[in-house]
């Protein structure tokens, strides 16, 4: 059987800080179908923000008609330390509401954390989840990070309650361990050194668990600061790095044999 890679896509617009109306914005559309076209017939996770799916129905409805699989990725792209449980189930169902009014007929059951924001002091998300009837999240990033990371949560998937939640998958680059699999790290390592991770993942029989977003692959986008980055200038000019490259590095899976899942699919295999 082959090794399987979850690919997914956190659809958002690119956070700019401070907030301006005057830079150009990542044609977000043709950038999602762009990936679904490097997909062909496999499908994949698109973990949708609420504000995206309101200015663009037709480009959600579009991957559900095509089969691939949708989950929310907050409302308005706020990261869980910024809200309140009560805010945090608000905000979810006004997600999850944006998602199915563009796509009545989708089965809504993940979820990712912006800026993978789920830690120790944010783990009470996982009750918010599974009230809501959520089956599983992919928001734990299990390592130390500029931002966010839960360095003791280990590879394995972990169930909270009725929520399992799938970690990003990372590997060791000399003194930092990193979610290889994941836009700005897989367009800024060295290719040869990712072949090596999926390799490993592959022998191990593990899945390997990553995200990308739509400007991963504008490669004409103007340089702008993130606002996720928090000011910080050599995490924010790494998010423009290699983009050109994005879909030509993501064929290396294909060479390493690796089959693309939706994450509903994947799970129906695990315990």
């Amino acid at each position: 059987m082959k090794p399987v890679f979850l690919f997914s896509v956190d659809v958002e617009e690119f956070d700019v800080d401070p907030p301006r109306r005057t830079f150009r914005r990542t044609p977000l559309p043709e950038l999602v179908a762009a990936y679904v076209d490097w997909l062909g017939d496999q499908k994949a996770t698109f973990f949708v923000v609420g504000e995206t799916a309101r200015q663009f129905p037709d480009a959600v409805r579009a991957l559900h008609e095509s089969g691939h699989e949708l989950a929310c990725h907050t409302d308005s792209h706020r990261r869980l330390d910024e809200m309140t449980p009560g805010a945090f189930r608000d905000d979810l169902e006004r997600n999850r509401d944006a998602i199915l009014a563009a796509a009545p007929a989708a089965a809504v059951a993940g979820f990712r954390a912006p800026v993978l924001s789920m830690i120790p002091a944010t783990q009470w998300a996982y009750d918010v989840l599974g009230s809501l009837g959520f089956a599983y999240s992919s928001s734990v990033l299990a390592a130390r990070n500029p931002l966010y990371g839960w360095p003791g949560f280990g590879v394995a998937p972990r169930r909270f309650g009725a929520v399992l939640e799938l970690p990003v998958t990372t590997g060791r680059f000399g003194p930092l361990v990193v979610p290889f699999a994941a836009g700005t790290y897989f367009r800024c390592l060295p290719a040869w050194w990712l072949a090596r991770q999926f390799r490993a993942c592959a022998g191990a029989g593990q899945p390997v668990v990553g995200y990308f977003h739509p400007y991963d692959i504008d490669a004409s986008q103007e340089p702008v600061m993130n606002r996720g980055v928090r000011g910080n200038r050599l995490m924010n000019r790494l998010l423009f790095i290699n983009r050109h490259r994005t879909l030509a590095r993501l064929n290396l899976t294909v060479r390493e044999g690796f089959r693309i899942l939706p994450y509903r699919d994947y799970l129906t295999n695990v315990p």
